[in-house]
């Protein structure tokens, strides 16, 4: 099972889920402590939203719909029923003020809880803090990293950014189709959320940022799906606050898997994993770096190389062609063979 949803990543958001719903250890620490805050934002957000709901409306209705996109439409059909336009589009508007009004409320409590999600998991497995080891490489030639990652990354992963994105790419995209920002906007933050959702594993492992930016450049495929369901499940409006602690959760379970593999590389029972040279129609040679994530078999994206190879039962090897990235420039065509 484990080997399963290493090769799936984003299952574990939903292992996550199923974790918080039905583990009381895990869900009763951190209700106890997000409840007040709760119970103090939907009261303030009930208030909020009957004395400037009727605003609001009068506002999409008499100024936003009256630009030529809108001017034409009065009614909007969301999945086959109709809605009104402007209380659909004030929907939209207000989702995301009463979801910003809960969060405000929990705010430090949030942060607490979803440490105490992470430490319940870790609780429930019946491991110390001895058993996080010292970081092992698994490949014998690493690829190249940008430390810390990339200027981009950090700046969508900021609350600037985030507050930029929802507001000038989710909400406006979402006015002409139903929720079509999200995904995009998940996107665009997928590597930085599961960042951010890892940095417990890799803080009780004492790593540093080389080794950091290594461990997720070698399994970057399987960070960018896990980030990209994490994200786009934490943009859901007002649900999107459960699921940031569900997938505080999932990225946890994540942790033990990927560190069961640590310990067997540091035990010797598995060794890293070499490069292929391949072969590609023009004569060219490039060299392969195989995936951990996936397996025997996987996409391989890392460093200044990329390609694919699938290994059988049998212990042959099969390249994938594809297009390959040099240190010298672009290289495009079919593997012919595998040295």
């Amino acid at each position: 099972m484990t080997q399963e949803l290493l090769k799936f990543t984003p299952a574990y958001c939903i292992v996550g889920i199923y974790r918080l719903i039905t583990d009381r250890n895990v869900r009763k620490p951190v209700w106890d402590k997000c409840k007040h805050g709760v119970v103090r934002g939907a009261a303030v957000a009930g208030v909020w939203t009957f004395f400037t709901y009727g605003i609001q409306h009068a506002f999409v209705k008499y100024f936003l719909l009256k630009t030529p996109r809108f001017s034409t439409m009065s009614e909007y059909t969301l999945y086959g029923y109709t809605i009104p336009l402007a209380t659909y589009a004030t929907f939209i508007f207000m989702s995301s003020q009463i979801t910003g009004i809960i969060k405000f409320f929990l705010s430090k409590n949030l942060v607490i809880a979803k440490t105490r999600a992470w430490d319940q998991v870790v609780a429930s497995r019946g491991k110390g803090p001895d058993f996080w080891g010292p970081y092992v490489e698994e490949w014998e030639q690493p690829p190249k990293v940008q430390l810390g990652g990339f200027e981009w990354e950090k700046w969508v992963g900021g609350w600037i950014g985030r507050y930029i994105i929802r507001n000038a790419i989710v909400i406006p995209l979402n006015l002409f189709v139903p929720f079509a920002g999200i995904p995009i906007s998940a996107a665009v933050r997928s590597i930085s959320t599961a960042r951010y959702l890892h940095s417990p594993y890799f803080l009780a492992k004492k790593m540093d940022p080389r080794e950091i930016a290594t461990y997720m450049e070698e399994r970057k495929v399987a960070y960018y799906l896990f980030g990209f369901t994490a994200a786009l499940l934490e943009m859901i409006p007002i649900a999107g606050l459960v699921f940031s602690i569900s997938n505080r959760v999932g990225a946890s379970m994540w942790a033990f898997d990927l560190e069961k593999r640590q310990h067997m590389f540091a035990r010797g029972e598995k060794r890293p994993k070499p490069s292929r040279i391949v072969e590609l129609d023009d004569g060219t040679t490039v060299e392969l770096k195989p995936a951990q994530f996936g397996g025997k078999n996987g996409i391989v994206s890392g460093g200044d190389m990329a390609g694919g190879w699938v290994e059988g039962d049998d212990g042959s090897t099969k390249a994938v062609g594809g297009r390959y990235v040099s240190g010298e420039g672009v290289v495009a065509g079919e593997v012919k063979k595998v040295a």
